[in-house]
């Protein structure tokens, strides 16, 4: 390394807390593999916290974590003209699969994108959406998500650091390539993304696209206080690559997964030494004892994973290379193009139902039905190679009506009622996926709609 250098990198290795041993892949990209700071009693950095992605032409999914500022670069807001202001944050529904409070709503955001390129803003965003949809668990689950973009508007086309650290471009949302010295960091202003986010009708997940096809994004995944989203992800609308990392930060946001790469050679992440971590996806159990303990992911223990090989507990993990252990050897919270391991997608699809139900009421719940009414219940159709679908049973006070099972709608004079009173009928939808073990979870997957009917 130049010399010249070394004052500045140490400087830079202080202020997060860290010893990491760096890998310079460019001459500005001084923090590109750098581990999350170590636990330290000296003050921490201000600023989000966010993921840096792995190399392009690398496997590794992450590089770890570093701090930056919030509002990114602070520069003004774009100077828009009279024309250009009027087609600022509109908002549209690209996938409509039922009302807010019944799912998942991500919400895109463009940057870089000027107001006579929204059109394909809008065509980057249902690309984008769609390769992420390819990927299991989303694959099967896509119904149960609603997307909305917001047109965020920019006077120049393209976002700063592209091509190169010194190009600056005046856009909505301020992002930027070489965050914090990394090349492939696209960071953001945040206060900025909310305000768009927040003309939405609501947020569980955030993806800013940035007009660019220069491998890069960022993970932001502390939840908004204010907002509600999980986190934001950021990627290059065009490049294929970014997509990937986009799908490894919903892990983190949605499925609460740990990174499960680490850092052979690194001083200070040869060996775990601490407890039991909360993370799911990550353990100091060997199988043997997970499976005796019937703790983490002992339910999948040899079941073969869809990233290749079988659910084990596999050395490596956490940003530690002993000590801490991962369900199987490559998923894509390791390595960037495979699919979840299977604890991975139960994480993933819990995480769903947190925000998505399964049966939406489409005749009102808050008066009674009489004869010439109708009970209708939406249920969103799953798309898993399977063919398998919601289990849906119907029941009045308490007494399931098997003739009715399967069905989305029953009429009022069907239920063969005799008499004066007022009664309830319910209906429940479930999803009996195999891709969930954990009772506990597989209690979340299914709600019940109730109304009072009579004569």
């Amino acid at each position: 390394m130049d010399a010249s250098l070394r004052p500045k990198l140490r400087a830079a290795l202080a202020a997060v807390c860290t010893t990491a041993l760096l890998l310079a892949v460019g001459p500005l990209d001084t923090a590109a593999a750098a581990p999350p700071p170590k636990p330290s009693t000296a003050p921490a950095k201000a600023g989000t916290e966010v993921e840096i992605p792995g190399p392009e032409d690398g496997t590794t999914a992450g590089s770890g974590h570093t701090r930056v500022p919030a509002a990114g670069r602070a520069r003004k807001a774009p100077q828009l003209s009279e024309a250009e202001r009027a087609a600022d944050g509109e908002v549209a529904k690209q996938v409509d699969n039922g009302p807010t409070a019944d799912r998942l709503d991500i919400v895109v955001v463009g940057d870089g994108y000027t107001a006579a390129e929204q059109d394909r803003f809008h065509a980057d965003a249902r690309a984008k959406w769609a390769e992420i949809t390819a990927v299991e668990p989303y694959a099967t689950y896509r119904n149960l998500f609603n997307v909305w973009t917001v047109d965020a508007v920019s006077h120049d086309s393209g976002v700063s650091g592209d091509p190169t650290p010194a190009t600056v471009r005046d856009t909505a949302l301020g992002s930027y390539f070489w965050c914090e010295g990394i090349e492939r960091l696209l960071c953001i202003d945040q206060p900025k993304v909310d305000a768009y986010v927040a003309k939405a009708p609501a947020a569980d997940l955030v993806l800013v696209l940035a007009n660019s096809a220069k491998y890069g994004g960022a993970g932001y995944n502390e939840p908004s206080a204010t907002l509600g989203y999980e986190g934001i992800s950021t990627a290059s609308a065009g490049n294929a690559k970014s997509g990937q990392v986009a799908i490894h930060e919903t892990g983190h946001s949605l499925g609460k997964l740990a990174d499960e790469y680490f850092y052979p050679g690194t001083p200070g992440y040869e060996k775990y030494e601490g407890p039991e971590p909360a993370d799911s996806n990550t353990s100091t159990l060997a199988a043997d004892r997970m499976a005796a303990e019937h703790a983490k992911w002992y339910r999948w223990l040899g079941a073969p994973s869809p990233d290749g090989g079988t659910v084990g507990a596999y050395e490596g993990g956490g940003y530690y290379v002993t000590g801490l252990n991962r369900p199987t050897d490559a998923s894509i919270m390791r390595v960037l193009g495979k699919p979840f391991n299977l604890p991975g997608a139960e994480a993933m699809i819990a995480g769903f139902y947190q925000h998505a139900k399964i049966a939406t009421p489409l005749t009102p719940t808050g008066r009674t039905l009489r004869l010439r009414n109708t009970a209708k219940v939406s249920v969103p159709r799953l798309a898993g190679a399977d063919g398998r679908q919601p289990d849906v049973r119907w029941y009045l006070d308490g007494r399931e009506l098997k003739r009715f099972a399967g069905r989305t709608e029953v009429a009022v004079a069907e239920l063969w009622l005799f008499d004066l009173r007022t009664h309830k009928l319910s209906v429940t939808a479930e999803d009996r996926t195999p891709s969930v073990r954990d009772p506990k979870t597989a209690g979340t997957l299914k709600n019940t709609v109730d109304w009072s009917v009579r004569l």
